[in-house]
């Protein structure tokens, strides 16, 4: 390919994400979306539904906790919905909130597009109370209010097509001068990916603080549950530029700057 053609795919791409981006509440930052929100809800919703009446799949019912989960839930969906009519991003969002609390013993919990939450008995313990519970549920919940994982799926998209675009560019060289280049790139596009998650990671704390906050829990409270899942992780773990999360030690660093501000929506 010519190195005008290899401008003009480059100058499309400009273009192309120039076109598709869209705005994170609250962060203000601006985010690459090429996917269809819609589209994404409804993969969503289905895979919900599936996960829900999968044998394999023990929802909690009728406990004290499963009550804690959805009203935890319920307060922070209120304060979130609430934050998006007051700031003009009410058109953009449409939620139909479940909160599940599920029988597994991983220490985790996740919210879908559309506000589709699960939360795992096994992070029960390390949450100890409603506000480490809010903590996780805010968090999780500002991923899908930031639509990170419609931006995960769009940047995915982009790296590919920049790929293919390199492939095409560089077709005339030898092949060995094809495989370095395209090994460099193979390398060099998956630690911006991951550095992108570790943002996203970012974003939805700072987010997630604030959630809390407006439903009413204390966002100091979160520094203790951060504390407590880094002794819960231990053991050895990947170079932070290799993580798709911050270390633990920079993650609770930030949610401590982040504080004073999440406490001017604290009542």
């Amino acid at each position: 390919m010519s190195r005008n053609k290899t401008k003009v795919i480059g100058s499309l791409l400009i273009l192309l994400f120039a076109a598709s981006c869209s705005t994170v509440p609250l962060t203000g930052r601006k985010q690459l979306s090429l996917v269809d929100d819609k589209v994404m809800q409804q993969q969503a919703t289905l895979a919900y539904r599936d996960l829900l009446k999968s044998p394999k799949t023990k929802v909690v019912k009728g406990t004290a906790n499963a009550q804690m989960v959805q009203n935890v839930g319920n307060k922070i969906a209120r304060a979130v919905e609430a934050y998006l009519k007051q700031n003009g991003y009410a058109n953009q969002y449409q939620f139909s909130w479940e909160f599940n609390l599920i029988d597994e013993q991983q220490v985790n919990a996740w919210c879908m597009p559309g506000g589709k939450v699960a939360v795992y008995t096994g992070i029960l313990p390390v949450t100890q109370n409603e506000a480490g519970l809010a903590t996780v549920m805010g968090h999780e919940i500002a991923h899908a209010i930031a639509r990170h994982s419609s931006e995960r799926a769009s940047n995915t998209m982009l790296a590919q097509g920049v790929g293919a675009g390199v492939g095409m560019a560089t077709s005339k060289n030898s092949q060995l001068t094809q495989l370095a280049i395209n090994q460099l790139y193979g390398i060099g596009s998956q630690v911006a990916l991951l550095k992108y998650s570790r943002n996203q990671e970012s974003e939805a704390d700072r987010m997630g603080l604030t959630f809390m906050a407006m439903a009413g829990y204390n966002p100091k409270e979160a520094v203790g549950f951060w504390q407590r899942m880094a002794s819960k992780a231990g053991g050895s773990k990947p170079p932070e530029f290799l993580s798709t999360h911050p270390s633990d030690q920079t993650r609770i660093a930030n949610i401590q700057k982040l504080i004073p501000e999440a406490m001017r929506h604290y009542k």
